[in-house]
């Protein structure tokens, strides 16, 4: 039975400061976003009208934009009320969020001063990244030949429009028929996946690469870790190598998006039991209960 036109629900896009029908929003073909990725951007999720650790998601934003020395035109309160208005205006609850903000409109070269007014444009809508199955079943992963971007080259730590890195390794995930990329750093130590930080348990602790090996904050791993912690699950941040995750009695990807997903194979060894594992589960639960209760309230 199809939709009466009146029933059917427009999604609006937040533009400097004026909204655009889904369709109607555009940026200029000559944005520095568009032609170098110079840009950067926080994904966010709602849940029953309440954004998840908006707060940490601002002042990761905010880093990163001090870092490639791009002026924000709003402060964080100003953009946490863009974000909720947005919602709002698309009588979302339950939603996925992306804020992006640009270098903007310049010319065809690559001089940052030649683009005067950032441009700011906030996505929300409905998201279903994996079926149920995944997250009952688990997924298999696999090692990619493509590394980590250096730190001292484009820093992992910033969340940029550059996303090629990640691309180039989800490209190769993909065609080898896997889920997902696990990518290794310069020195073959395991940093994250091509869209999601990792963790492993072993011996009942849980484990997951610290930052400064290429894996980025996840505002996720960190709730994670806050959760661990409540549960009274002993972890640490630690580098690993193929051979820890190999011989994991647990591990799964933690993002945004995704949240929490099983890994039942890594590069073709079997994961513990092959089957999500009980640690992970509570971990889950866990999380869960965070959704409801730590973040900004809004209401339809």
């Amino acid at each position: 039975m199809k939709k009466k036109k009146s029933e059917i629900k427009e999604n609006h896009v937040f533009i400097n400061g004026k909204y655009f029908l889904k369709n109607e929003a555009t940026v200029s073909v000559f944005d520095h976003g568009l032609l170098y990725g110079d840009g950067i951007f926080e994904g966010m999720r709602s849940y029953n009208g309440l954004v998840f650790r908006m707060e940490e998601h601002l002042d990761r934003l905010w880093e990163s934009a001090k870092s490639i020395m791009l002026s924000i035109p709003y402060t964080k309160k100003q953009m946490n009320d863009l974000v909720i208005q947005t919602l709002q205006k698309n009588k979302l609850k339950d939603a996925y969020i992306r804020l992006v903000i640009t270098r903007g409109t310049g010319d065809l070269g690559l001089d940052p001063r030649k683009c005067k007014v950032p441009t700011v444009f906030i996505i929300s809508d409905k998201i279903v990244l994996y079926d149920g199955e995944i997250y009952a079943k688990g997924v298999e992963v696999v090692t990619v030949p493509t590394v980590r971007n250096f730190t001292e080259a484009v820093n992992p730590a910033i969340k940029s429009l550059n996303y090629l890195n990640n691309i180039l390794a989800k490209i190769e995930a993909t065609n080898a028929g896997f889920c997902d990329a696990v990518m290794l750093n310069h020195q073959g130590y395991v940093t994250e996946c091509s869209g999601a930080n990792i963790f492993i348990v072993k011996d009942g602790a849980l484990f997951t690469p610290p930052t400064y090996v290429g894996a980025l904050k996840g505002i996720t791993r960190c709730a994670i870790l806050d959760t661990a912690r409540k549960l009274r699950v002993p972890f640490q941040e630690r580098i690993l190598t193929r051979h820890d995750l190999f011989n994991a009695d647990e591990c799964f990807l933690t993002g945004t998006a995704a949240e929490i997903v099983p890994v039942v194979k890594v590069d073709g060894r079997v994961i513990g039991n092959g089957k999500p594992g009980e640690t992970t589960h509570s971990l889950t639960l866990g999380f869960r209960d965070l959704t409801k209760v730590d973040g900004v309230r809004y209401k339809i």
